[in-house]
């Protein structure tokens, strides 16, 4: 039992030197705890609400110290060493009592840390994980002692408030779960490991510099407590709680001439030029710093890219805000508004102009070379003429389509009259050619019977080789099966 507590007294004392190397600015404090123990395990026991099964009225009391150190806003850490009391009282029979001594690591995570709660706040609750040992023994003259067996690995984890009262004291309450690593200390070993809780009442003392002396004056060595003596302090006025350098000045990691407790971008680029709180200058309000800005009068309200410049879409060297042809094929040769040119002024864009010098004034095709069908030249345009499957007969029923086509003829007797034939993909090749011109001849000779001249007529036979319709459908082919007068 003796080697025991010196293993676990010598683990106390390890981690309290541990502590004290990390005290240089003397952010630590000492607690003085008591409450209750409370078993849970193989013979029953609450560990947060039961204070019935023990001989005591509030369970059994423990007593301990704790050293903590504080690190940033939201974690400190710390040392707890506690003994107690340990065990239950259910019945005559089903019962057992021991003492427990523990030591255990402790992490503490703090609301009060600027994020959740304001880090002046006096109401500071908190949450906490730890690792340690804890040893048993027995109490004499007690009918049912505890297994001493062996040391627990302990896990305790718990959430607890500080009330502070003043800088240097604050009252707390905590309650913390330990899971243990045995099963043996209630003499009963029936699978699941025994645990405890303790009900954690204390007094915390805060202990560190101040910039007053015992007899409340201030300290004038230091006036503005940033640990640099008034004699070398060059900003001797810095606010409370400013990291300093060595000469009494405010930090300012990227240089900017911003403090960092002031600057709202603490990694701007050396000599960048910036505003009051530290941000890269922005002269033309883009979203993009003047020192990553390669266009940096942009005007208000333009969209750019990732390096400040106006957005080009179509990529054609115009910016979207001024390109009045947003959406220019990649690649085309564009004017001063993003249009592409078109040298010859035929309405046909150069890109896609297959004849780019025809003469002014000169009607063209889609593909701007000069035209010589009747839709382009006269303005008109004849609907096709279609036929059943196989067949070259020309149905009554477009007879009004090609009186217009003669009328047409007959009041512009120069022109001519291109007259295409198609087939859908029935058969084979040679024969569907045959009977593309079987309908050209069909639609040529009606319009012959009816005064048009055969030299103001071409004949083509394109067979199935210019569908419009799909050729897998039925639909499709009845539209490719058609005569086109052009």
């Amino acid at each position: 039992m003796k080697t025991k507590k010196f293993l676990i007294l010598a683990l106390l004392l390890t981690n309290i030197c541990y502590l004290s190397a990390q005290t240089a600015d003397h952010k630590y404090a000492i607690g003085v705890h008591g409450g209750s123990t409370k078993y849970i395990g193989d013979l029953g026991g609450n560990a947060l609400t039961d204070f019935t099964h023990s001989q005591y009225i509030l369970g059994y009391f423990n007593g301990g110290l704790s050293l903590s150190r504080y690190l940033s806003p939201s974690f400190d850490a710390g040392i707890f060493a506690d003994y107690s009391l340990y065990g239950t009282y259910t019945t005559l029979h089903k019962n057992f009592l021991g003492t427990k001594f523990e030591s255990s690591l402790f992490g503490h995570y703090k609301f009060n840390n600027g994020y959740i709660l304001s880090e002046d706040s006096k109401f500071a609750p908190f949450l906490s994980l730890g690792l340690g040992l804890a040893s048993y023994g027995k109490v004499q003259d007690y009918p049912t002692w505890t297994d001493p067996k062996g040391i627990d690995f302990i896990v305790p984890v718990g959430l607890g408030v500080k009330y502070q009262i003043s800088d240097r004291f604050a009252l707390q309450y905590k309650y913390q779960y330990n899971f243990t690593s045995a099963d043996n200390h209630d003499l009963v070993v029936a699978g699941g490991n025994d645990a405890f809780g303790e009900h954690l009442v204390g007094a915390i003392f805060s202990l560190g510099s101040s910039n007053k002396t015992s007899k409340g004056k201030v300290n004038k060595k230091d006036l503005d407590n940033d640990g640099v003596l008034n004699a070398f302090d060059k900003c001797p006025d810095t606010p409370a709680g400013v990291k300093v350098d060595g000469f009494g000045c405010p930090l300012d990691g990227d240089k900017d001439g911003v403090a960092d407790y002031l600057d709202k971008e603490l990694d701007t680029p050396q000599c960048t030029k910036v505003d009051a709180n530290g941000i890269a200058l922005d002269t033309d309000k883009d979203g993009i710093a003047d020192f990553m800005d390669k266009c940096p009068g942009t005007p208000a309200g333009v969209k750019v890219d990732g390096v400040g410049c106006p957005i080009d879409t179509d990529k054609d060297g115009v910016a979207d805000y001024l390109d009045k042809c947003p959406n220019t094929a990649y690649g085309t040769r564009v004017d001063a508004k993003g249009c592409a040119l078109d040298s010859d002024g035929d309405g046909v864009a150069d890109v896609s102009d297959n004849c780019p010098d025809t003469p002014a004034g000169t009607k063209v095709d889609a593909k701007g070379c000069p035209a010589n069908d009747i839709a382009s030249l006269y303005n008109v345009t004849l609907e096709n003429v279609y036929f059943d499957s196989g067949k070259a007969i020309v149905k009554s029923a477009y007879n009004p389509e090609l009186k217009k086509a003669v009328d047409f003829m007959k009041k512009n007797p120069t022109a001519v009259l291109h007259i295409n034939g198609h087939a859908d993909s029935v058969g084979n090749e040679d024969s569907n050619m045959k009977l593309s011109v079987n309908r050209a001849n069909a639609v040529k000779n009606y319009l012959k019977n009816k005064g048009i001249s055969v030299s103001n007529m071409v004949i083509t036979g394109l067979g199935e080789n210019q569908p419009i319709g799909d050729n897998a459908t039925s639909t499709g082919r009845a539209k490719n099966r058609r005569v086109e007068l052009k």
